[in-house]
């Protein structure tokens, strides 16, 4: 009784903190005071025409960071915000799905300045000489490079939850309220995580133009990391573009350390396994929080209130219960597929006016080529990628000592900017007379690679545990190992890494095929270079053109590549 007693949280709060009370409220504490030092700055006047004063002093950049960060996190929420419920609007209903996912194709193709080129000005006319027009716009641009990835990993989990924990969820007779966030949230957790910490490095490949955001004569440059490189490469300094990148490191360990890290760990409590690991991920950061008396007492409020909402049974009152009217299904589909494509063709129409105002059948096909060379520019790098990384990640998946090692790195060289490379692109370009078409198209992949890496650690760390120790007590090894064993359990995590590699190359190109470095340009053929030119010229029927034509393309390749392979393994695991 006593001993029960004694090791409850409950009865913590009746004791006197300990060290790691205090250590914990000063962390928390130096939190607050960063966030209220960032948030400061967000709501300050605007000066003229419609940037702020920056600086390439060293000195400035930890204040730069602070607000790229926060800028950062405030993307992250909104996409997790968004994923849960598009997601699972997307997986749960059948009519839903046939809308949202092909929406969703579109929304990955469109690149982050085709969003910024039509959302500036209706964030800067929100709060019309505020800094926080344009702080909405740089964060809902960051969110767009975050948002779809972790969209398509939780989608993807929802509907590959394994038949037989779906059986025992329907014997415990769990309400579909219960089922989603007392199983498939769980099952979705390892997948999730990792995507998110791949969408946080993705939303500082594009930092750049989220803070320096240069759309015809509208210029926005807030303070950032991102403004901050951007005008080091505008000035050709060398010594502040590699200042920015060991201010960007330094940042991404902390926030791996203090935030990720303790998540990872925790999330292995979500493996779907027999038996237990082996190997346990660590984290200073929880450790700190387990030892604490008075702060693991005040979250066990929230927790025991978070197991209650999950638990809840809705029964709606019989009153408001209304009877209805039977109707075909197949009356309903036809009624739905007329309602959308009433709406495509309506769209369609806008655009169609809009552009065949100022371009003729000419530029269509110039585009149309130029998406084609794109294409088979990216189908190219994928396979190269995947042929690379896959073995590598699920080396690393399994091994998660070794994952915990590897976690910081791949976070930071997913979320190297490739506009830092552009110095070495065009100066080695122009001296070697090397050819634009092939040498640029290593930046594409440069920063989406690591798509398929994320995905295919996190596929391998949940691979149960109790399925490899059988495949090694009946001495399964080499080729049939991979064909059998590895390759089916992580197969559906490549598909989605490969599917969001591949839309986020096409993203990647905008930046990578149209390259500068001060006042000398590089360019490739691509849909990719002729976005950015039209951005920088503010030509919006062109860039219109270029956005619309790039998502047919990539919803085209999508439903013909990435979709089957999607549905394949989805049938594959839901059978295993």
């Amino acid at each position: 009784m006593d001993e029960r007693r004694i090791a409850s949280p409950a009865l913590g709060a009746r004791a006197l903190p300990n060290q790691w009370d205090l250590i914990a409220l000063a962390l928390g504490f130096g939190f607050f005071v960063l966030i209220v030092e960032g948030a400061r700055g967000m709501g300050a006047p605007l000066g003229a025409p419609v940037t702020t004063d920056l600086s390439l002093q060293y000195s400035s950049l930890p204040y730069y960071a602070l607000r790229t960060t926060l800028r950062m996190f405030a993307a992250i929420l909104f996409s997790l915000l968004f994923t849960f419920t598009y997601a699972t609007l997307a997986a749960k209903s059948r009519r839903a799905e046939q809308v949202l996912i092909p929406l969703l194709d579109v929304l990955q193709s469109v690149p982050v300045l085709g969003f910024l080129s039509f959302t500036v000005t209706f964030f800067l006319g929100l709060f019309p000489g505020s800094t926080l027009g344009a702080e909405c716009a740089a964060i809902f641009a960051i969110f767009t490079s975050q948002a779809w990835n972790m969209a398509f990993s939780f989608y993807q989990s929802l509907r590959t939850v394994p038949r037989d924990l779906d059986e025992v969820a329907n014997g415990f007779q769990l309400s579909a309220w219960q089922k989603f966030w007392q199983l498939e949230t769980p099952f979705a957790m390892p997948g999730l995580i990792w995507n998110t910490m791949m969408s946080m490095s993705g939303g500082w490949f594009f930092v750049v133009a989220s803070e320096a955001i240069s759309v015809g004569d509208t210029t926005i440059k807030l303070p950032g990391v991102g403004s901050y490189l951007a005008m080091a490469i505008e000035q050709k300094r060398v010594d502040c573009v590699i200042a920015a990148v060991v201010a960007m490191a330094l940042v991404i360990l902390a926030y791996d350390q203090i935030i990720f890290r303790p998540i990872v760990a925790f999330s292995q409590k979500f493996r779907v396994e027999m038996t237990g690991s082996q190997t346990e991920t660590k984290s200073f950061v929880l450790d700190l929080f387990q030892r604490t008396r008075w702060l693991r007492a005040l979250t066990s409020v929230p927790a025991d209130l978070f197991d209650r909402f999950a638990m809840w049974r809705f029964q709606p009152p019989k009153m408001l219960a209304v009877k209805r009217i039977p109707v075909p299904g197949q009356v309903v589909d036809w009624l739905w597929y007329a309602l959308v494509f009433a709406a495509a063709l309506y769209s369609l129409k806008l655009v169609v006016t809009f552009v065949g105002a100022t371009l003729g059948w000419s530029d269509v096909w110039q585009v149309a080529g130029y998406s084609l060379i794109t294409m088979v520019r990216v189908l190219a790098l994928i396979i190269i990628a995947s042929l690379i990384w896959t073995p590598i990640s699920v080396w690393i998946g399994l091994r998660p000592r070794v994952a915990e090692k590897v976690q910081p790195l791949a976070q930071f060289l997913a979320a190297f900017p490739a506009n830092v490379l552009f110095p070495v692109a065009v100066i080695g370009i122009l001296k070697f007379h090397l050819n634009p078409d092939i040498w640029l198209s290593l930046l594409i992949i440069f920063g989406t690679q690591w798509y398929i890496v994320f995905n295919v650690i996190g596929g391998a760390s949940a691979f149960p545990n109790d399925l490899k120790e059988v495949a090694s007590n009946f001495g399964v090894k080499g080729w049939q190992w991979w064909r059998n064993v590895i390759l089916p359990g992580v197969f559906p995590y490549y598909v989605t890494g490969a599917m969001t590699a591949s839309g986020g190359s096409w993203n990647a190109s905008i930046v990578a095929e149209y390259v500068k470095w001060g006042d000398d340009t590089v360019s490739a053929h691509g849909v990719g270079a002729y976005i950015a030119k039209a951005t920088a010229d503010g030509d919006y029927p062109r860039i219109v053109l270029g956005v619309c034509v790039m998502a047919i393309f990539v919803i085209a390749f999508n439903r013909l590549l990435w979709r089957p392979l999607f549905g394949y393994a989805e049938r594959k695991l839901r059978l295993s």
